[in-house]
């Protein structure tokens, strides 16, 4: 079944946009949620984000492995969002774990989930170049992992000031 990339940067719309295109679907609703409850201001997003969504949703978190939970829960009858894959890779790669091999796994569950999947993620090769080291490898390994996840992925759409522009 169809897996779409929704790529953008910070309060592009993208994840408006994923949620519209579950909406459309028809289909039973289902989030893989990545975030991690750290402070004040990231419980007030998740909050922000459990309202737009709404009470119709089935809804995981998830913070490093999501393959598995993927092919878990994907079916034919529901569409599977996952927000986003930007949080999923800082939780990577701040637990040290193998971001190329991560990836793969989740490359693989894509091309044989059963049913609609929605990946969200941050286009951060448009901005300025990080400071520091840490920075530019962050926004490096951003990049191959969105390029790596659209090669699995049948469409990707980016998303400017609310706009979503098909590249796939």
């Amino acid at each position: 079944m169809p897996a779409t990339l929704v790529l953008g940067g910070a309060r592009s719309g993208k994840t408006g946009h994923a949620l519209e295109r579950a909406r459309r679907s028809g289909l039973a609703a289902f989030m893989i949620v990545t975030a991690p409850t750290l402070d004040g201001s990231m419980a007030q997003r998740i909050a922000r984000h459990r309202a737009e969504r709404g009470e119709d949703w089935t809804v995981f978190e998830e913070e490093t492995d999501l393959a598995p939970l993927l092919r878990r829960i994907a079916r034919p009858d529901r569409i599977v969002v996952i927000d986003c894959l930007t949080l999923w890779l800082s939780n990577l790669f701040f637990r040290e774990w193998d971001c190329v091999a991560a990836t793969e796994r989740l490359a693989e569950a894509l091309t044989h989930a059963p049913g609609q999947i929605v990946l969200i993620s941050n286009e951060l090769g448009l901005g300025v170049s990080p400071e520091t080291k840490l920075g530019n490898d962050f926004r490096d390994a951003q990049g191959l992992v969105n390029q790596r996840i659209a090669s699995a992925c049948d469409e990707v759409v980016f998303v400017a000031a609310g706009l979503p522009l098909k590249l796939k």
